[in-house]
């Protein structure tokens, strides 16, 4: 299983909503600090919409990640119909094998049943580009709706992206979500987080940790996925707990991403190229 860096390592640097640093981390510095960190697999998430870039800058970008011989992995977030054949030909451009989709935007709650027809007419579209979407478990369905989802579009292009932690904002536990997921996971986000009581002692705060020193038991997720054969890549995200300013959370992330993938890479349990 091949490790790489997402722009959701570095999601301060790059900016979240109502907070964005004057010089946002752009996409050809994120592909140099993959190399600067040993890694040759960057994934674009949501948060960087890449559809917004001028036609110039994807080019820039393909060529960039060719000559440092990195693999690209892009994602988006809300799958309607446009959104999603924009998507996969964004990443037939940017030979993207995966292509990683957040269903629901903060105003679109696509169906169970809308989401099962869009993927199913998409399929010849996927198998032209040679690209496989993975639904990221997110926290409005739970765990065994997207399952039924990818089950009923009845394709190998449709899984499941696994995030370590999102469905905890469905109420559902990781043993759970792991047991019910594992067999459609084409792409595992690595979260590793704490959950700790408030002061006041009135419920839980779950929050992230740096990698392999949080509650997340990496060589057990990653042997639960990897039985099922069907992921190849692994990406680490990172819940950086904020500072009390913008420029201390982004040196902070920094130095998490830092020790987070020293952690991974000293493993055993990834790749961190096609060859090694």
């Amino acid at each position: 299983m091949q490790l790489g860096i997402s722009t959701y390592t570095y999601g301060w640097a790059v900016g979240v909503p109502g907070n964005r640093p004057a010089q946002p981390l752009d996409e050809l510095r994120l592909l140099d600090q993959a190399v600067r960190l040993g890694v040759r697999l960057v994934q674009f998430g949501d948060n960087w919409p890449l559809h917004e870039l001028a036609d110039e800058q994807l080019a820039e970008l393909s060529r960039q990640s060719v000559q440092q011989g990195i693999t690209l992995e892009i994602g988006a977030r809300g799958l309607t119909e446009a959104h999603l054949y924009r998507y996969i030909a964004l990443a037939d451009r940017l030979q993207s094998r995966l292509l990683r989709f957040v269903l629901d935007t903060v105003d679109y709650e696509p169906s169970v049943e809308v989401i099962i027809d869009l993927l199913r007419n998409a399929l010849p579209d996927l198998d032209g580009a040679n690209v496989t979407l993975g639904i990221e478990n997110h926290d409005r369905l739970l765990a065994r709706e997207f399952a039924d989802i990818v089950e009923r579009v009845g394709s190998s292009r449709v899984g499941i992206c696994l995030d370590s932690v999102n469905s905890m904002g469905a109420g559902e536990g990781l043993a759970e979500v792991v047991r019910t997921l594992a067999p459609y996971t084409v792409n595992l986000h690595l979260k590793d987080f704490g959950i700790q009581r408030p002061p006041h002692l009135m419920g839980f705060q779950i929050d992230g940790r740096i990698a392999g020193q949080g509650m997340l038991n990496i060589p057990w997720l990653v042997d639960q996925v990897s039985q099922y054969g069907r992921c190849q890549t692994a990406i680490l995200e990172q819940w950086v707990v904020p500072e009390s300013t913008l420029a201390d959370s982004i040196r902070k992330e920094a130095v998490w991403a830092e020790e987070s993938l020293t952690h991974l890479k000293n493993s055993g349990l990834f790749t961190v190229d096609h060859t090694s």
